[in-house]
């Protein structure tokens, strides 16, 4: 997918976002984050959106910290949230191709001005479905294409990465395919001690397959839903579902 693409995305789903957050009233539970209300799903976005726009911005080319959102519930919030959103895209819309600055995991991507622009993108669709939970009702639909490149950054970006929990005594073999985005949609997750090697084929045995359109796959891979089909070992996937969160 190309940048222009992401943006695109980015756009339409923070908007989704606001007005679900804005139906749902921010004193909402957000069912598929239960520790969460609404309030806390606009802070935590907003300020995401504001994090990233300031690496696009500044050119920032080192790690910076994370800000919590404001001390603002209501209304308030919610334009605060649509403030952070429009400020995030007319930067990346402004920013130039060969823009350099610090990005934060390792799945191929040719700038980073196309890593922050898909980033948040995928940021912002999870979330999107987080809010559109809490507002109830049938949710927006995600794209083939855009689901099968958000399962590929989840595997080989944010897993890949000192800080994932996927790990397991001895080496396992697990399988992911969306079996509507085409024959190279599938990926194959060694697990070990050490963080997961993701490699984007099939070939090898799996001690299970975790299985789906795409779209249902990426949301039950970000523990949004239940994955749609597990084959070979249920363990595997137990292991995913209790220790897969993003820290």
């Amino acid at each position: 997918m190309e940048t222009a693409e992401f943006l695109e995305i980015l756009d339409r789903e923070g908007r989704l976002l606001a007005a679900a957050a804005e139906r749902a009233g921010t004193d909402a539970k957000v069912p598929t984050c239960p520790e969460w209300q609404v309030r806390d799903l606009l802070r935590h976005t907003g300020a995401v959106h504001r994090w990233a726009t300031a690496f696009v911005a500044d050119g920032h080319t080192a790690p910076r910290p994370f800000a919590d959102g404001p001390d603002l519930d209501g209304a308030g919030l919610v334009a605060w949230y649509r403030d952070s959103h429009r400020l995030l895209v007319e930067t990346l819309a402004a920013a130039p191709a060969d823009l350099e600055c610090w990005t934060f995991h390792p799945a191929p991507c040719p700038s980073p001005l196309t890593f922050w622009t898909r980033r948040q993108a995928h940021e912002t669709a999870v979330h999107r479905y987080d809010a559109e939970a809490a507002r109830g009702g049938t949710p927006s639909p995600i794209a083939t294409e855009f689901a099968a490149d958000g399962i590929d950054e989840l595997l080989r970006g944010f897993h890949a990465r000192s800080r994932s929990r996927i790990r397991t005594e001895r080496p396992r073999t697990l399988r992911v395919r969306a079996v509507d985005a085409g024959a190279d949609a599938v990926w194959t997750v060694r697990l070990s001690a050490e963080p997961p090697v993701t490699s984007r084929d099939g070939s090898g045995e799996a001690e299970a397959e975790l299985a789906g359109p795409a779209d249902q796959l990426y949301l039950a891979l970000w523990n949004r839903t239940p994955v749609p089909s597990v084959t070979g070992d249920p363990s595997l996937a137990t292991l995913w579902r209790e220790r897969s969160g993003i820290v």
